[in-house]
């Protein structure tokens, strides 16, 4: 008799596969990942807890000491996630090996490979081999695992050879049909298993230059993103270890929420995931842009080159002298020691951080023309810092700037904004000006972010400032207490005389470095990265193209989306599109297989958008859920949805199009564009009619019609 239920198997609903010849093997190897990884978990514990019991350090030391409890941590998180279940699947090869796939790597005590890396070349046949390229492969087996159990299985065999010696069922992509038939959560499903060759090639190609993933709704562009970001951090040694990582820009916070548990669930806990408002201080507050013709402007890339001679009119050395008096003498600051001083800073050093070099440079000339007083560079130095006069005229030719500040004074200043901005017309100087309350906008965003990386932080600059205020009193404090020290020594052997001063000094004035950045500090996006990764890129402007090349100067991009899909258009070429923002080094790759959407929906959906658009890039569906579109009146709207959840207990379902219908934890209530990059078992699209006319409303209809899995209900 057969048994449907092991150890590692519940296979109740499939007792034909319960078969002892064919899950033998599998349930032994099973026993022996489950040794090795209690072993493993206890030996990553017992680490870390040495670790952590190890003296802080400074410096490196501290540094490289948190680095590992961070990755030990990370590896034990990553491992208690998971047990049998970290197995995704086996293969056989040709020559009869049979290789363990899993989320990690795993060996057992005698160095045994129990498991490869899902991203290691040794894993690639598992998601690349199909029977036109089989890559070395007889047979493949993926897991369904449920609760800890694999509740089903899937073989596939690539050859007739080995279907006719009746080993396995062809059982052709089905692991994957059937995970596309399962019921949607709030958080994107684990897909891992059932990634498909024509993704995989996509999620495994190198990191050099820019890589354009371009796929229609449903073709797993997202999938292709999250994992090529973990596949990266492993394979590039460009990208891991503290050399800049990798930032994931999504399309807007609900999207971020959906995919969060992707990343750590493949053991990558250090990507940075955000939005592009999440870039700018002031994203979270920005409203929408309502006048078309003022977004225009500002979403050209000249537009934030306008920041750089803002910031040039206040980096002007004055054009007339000065006395500046100190203890000993009055000396002359002319206007050619302006411009010396002015010249200072290091090529790159953001405004408000040069001020500091400014005034250095200063200081060295001023002292300089002291030098037949019978002081010390640092007591001029002590004296000059005290001249209220002189600090005021710094002050007021080298101010300190907000960001807010400076472009606040090009929407509201005309002649400013016409000294900067010579290419715009009276009309558009114009249309740009604001007289009201500062409310800033997404549109604003681009500038500001140009204008706070060219200024630099004014309160991180005066913080500075601050401490090395305090320590040179400290230091000046010190002096006199190790010439007290000295003075009063009357040992024998004179043992503070034999110490020399500037040791002295540094024993007694040590500190314990300067304090790290806090996680939420707003800077962390600041980069610069060694890779970004950018969803639903389609709806870019020029200008936000030049807030993520700033954090990006390898220029090494994976850019995802649909130009069928931007809601204001995108006529180019992703080459050009990409070519004119300054990414030269760019290559396309095409998915045009639709996994989520049912023939039946897209039946629907591709006539709206190729209405609009002939050559959008429509993608074929390949499963049918045998349930055709529905057409409703809007008075049925309640009784829709409470019809569906009545009939299912899980999945989640989605109004689109009317703001006012109440969300619950199975349903949710959003615009089309805030509905981008995500899926929904049932989705009801209210009205579509009154999403407007033109490339903007056919894009939102389409949008909304293809995020459904199942069902898709249009009410009128």
């Amino acid at each position: 008799m057969t048994h449907a239920t092991t150890r590692a198997f519940d296979l109740h609903d499939h007792p034909a596969k319960a078969d002892p010849g064919l899950i033998a093997a599998d349930e032994a190897h099973f026993g022996a990942i489950e040794t090795s990884l209690e072993r493993t978990v206890a030996e990553l514990e017992d680490r870390l807890a040495d670790v952590r019991r190890q003296p802080g350090g400074t410096g490196q030391e501290a540094m490289d000491r948190d680095l590992e409890v961070h990755r030990l941590g990370s590896r034990l998180r990553a491992l208690r996630r998971y047990r049998l279940d970290l197995c995704l699947g086996r293969m056989v090869t040709a020559d009869g090996e049979t290789v363990y796939v899993g989320r990690f790597g795993l060996t057992d005590v005698d160095g045994r490979r129990l498991l490869v890396d899902w991203r290691s070349p040794a894993a690639e046949p598992f998601f690349g081999a199909t029977h036109a390229q089989p890559m070395g492969l007889v047979s493949r087996r993926r897991y369904r695992w449920t609760g800890g159990r694999v509740t089903d299985y899937w073989d596939e065999v690539f050859s007739a050879d080995a279907l006719a010696a009746g080993g396995a069922a062809l059982d052709d992509q089905s692991a994957f049909v059937a995970s596309l038939g399962s019921s949607r959560s709030e958080q994107m499903r684990d897909v891992l298993a059932t990634i498909q060759a024509d993704q995989d090639a996509i999620i495994r190609a190198g990191s050099r230059g820019t890589l354009v993933v371009d796929g229609g709704p449903g073709t797993g562009k997202t999938v292709v993103a999250l994992h090529r970001a973990a596949y990266l951090l492993y394979a590039d040694p460009r990208l891991g270890d503290g050399r800049g990582g990798v930032l994931f820009v999504g399309p807007h916070q609900p999207y971020l929420a959906y995919v969060a548990d992707v990343l750590p669930s493949l053991g990558e806990e250090g990507v940075l995931t955000c939005t592009m408002r999440d870039l700018v201080v002031e994203g979270s507050t920005a409203v929408e842009e309502t006048d078309p013709e003022v977004a225009r402007l500002k979403s050209d890339a000249a537009m934030v080159t306008a920041v750089e001679p803002a910031v040039r009119l206040y980096e002007e050395p004055p054009t007339e002298g000065m006395v500046v008096e100190t203890d000993w003498a009055e000396v002359w600051l002319g206007p050619g020691d302006w411009a010396e001083a002015f010249g200072a800073p290091d090529p790159g050093t953001p405004h408000n951080e040069a001020r500091d070099q400014v005034w250095d440079a200063l200081l060295d000339i001023l002292v300089d023309k002291h030098d037949d007083v019978d002081a010390s560079p640092e007591q001029i130095r002590r004296s000059l810092r005290r001249n209220d006069e002189l600090v005021d005229a710094v002050t007021r030719a080298w101010p300190m700037i907000e960001a807010t500040d400076l472009v606040g004074d090009l929407w509201e200043v005309p002649a400013y904004l016409r000294h900067c901005a010579r290419w715009l017309s009276p009309d558009e100087v114009r249309a740009l000006r604001r007289t009201g309350p500062q409310v800033w906008t997404t549109a604003d965003l681009p500038l500001l972010d140009v204008a706070r990386a060219r200024l630099g932080d004014p309160e991180a600059a005066r913080a500075r400032r601050r401490r090395e205020a305090s320590a040179a009193a400290e230091r000046e404090e010190m002096d006199r207490v190790v010439d007290h020290l000295i003075a009063t020594d009357d040992s024998d052997m004179m043992i503070m005389s034999m110490l020399r001063g500037a040791d002295l000094r540094g024993a007694l004035a040590a500190d314990g470095g300067r304090p790290e950045a806090l996680p939420g500090d707003p800077g962390r996006f600041a980069g610069p990265f060694a890779h970004v990764v950018v969803d639903e890129a389609q709806e870019l402007t020029d200008a936000e193209w030049q807030m993520l090349l700033r954090r990006c100067p390898s220029r090494s991009l994976t850019v995802v989306g649909d130009r069928a899909q931007a809601r204001h258009g995108f006529t180019e070429s992703w080459s050009e599109r990409l070519e004119r923002v300054g990414l030269r080094d760019v290559g396309l790759a095409t998915l045009t297989i639709n996994y989520r959407t049912p023939v039946e929906v897209m039946a629907a959906a591709a006539p709206v958008i190729r209405a609009v658009l002939p050559d959008a890039n429509v993608p074929t569906s390949v499963r049918s859920t045998g349930e055709p579109v529905r057409y409703a009146d809007r008075s049925e709207l309640v009784a829709i949805v409470e019809e569906w959840l009545a009939e299912h207990d899980e999945g989640v379902a989605c109004v689109i199009g009317d703001p006012s219908f109440p969300a619950s934890p199975r349903v949710r209530s959003l615009a089309p564009e805030h509905a981008k990059g995500l899926e929904f078992d049932l989705v009801v699209l209210v009205e579509p009619e009154r999403l407007g006319i033109g490339i903007e409303g056919a894009v939102d209809r389409y949008v909304a019609m293809t995020r459904a899995t199942q069902r898709l209900v249009v009410v009128a």
